[in-house]
């Protein structure tokens, strides 16, 4: 029945800073944005090399996620690299705090956790495929 996932939406609170954010120093393609006049909201729409997209809104008003300690809920977004060490320097060089690289102790293959503007928990794992 399920093929794949196809996007994950998140909701932000700073549109521009999470537009940068995602573009910018992710690395994702902007599809489509569009400005939602009747919800006076944005929609931007980014993909991923694999063809998955993260849909990003802005509303506003949007109450912050619980994240610490840990609610119920969707727990984290995690996005596959090649190399989590080269991701992690890289998430860094833009000012972005990383947590140490761990193992998962299952795979064996790396992964860091890291967040977005709105501190939404976000992982690399080292998947290279």
């Amino acid at each position: 029945m399920l093929l794949r996932l196809h996007h994950a939406a998140i909701i932000c609170s700073d549109y521009e800073a999470s537009k940068r954010f995602y573009t910018q120093v992710l690395g994702l393609r902007v599809i489509a944005e569009h400005w939602r006049a009747a919800r006076r909201s944005w929609k931007l729409d980014l993909g991923l090399p694999d063809g998955s997209q993260v849909e990003l809104f802005s509303f506003e008003g949007a109450p912050p996620r619980p994240s610490y300690p840990e609610a119920r809920g969707l727990r984290h977004l995690a996005f596959a690299v090649a190399d989590v060490a080269a991701a992690k320097t890289h998430l860094e060089s833009h000012g972005v705090q990383v947590e140490d690289i761990r193992v998962d102790e299952y795979t064996g293959r790396r992964f860091t956790f890291f967040a977005d503007p709105d501190a939404l928990p976000l992982e690399v794992y080292e998947d290279p495929a």
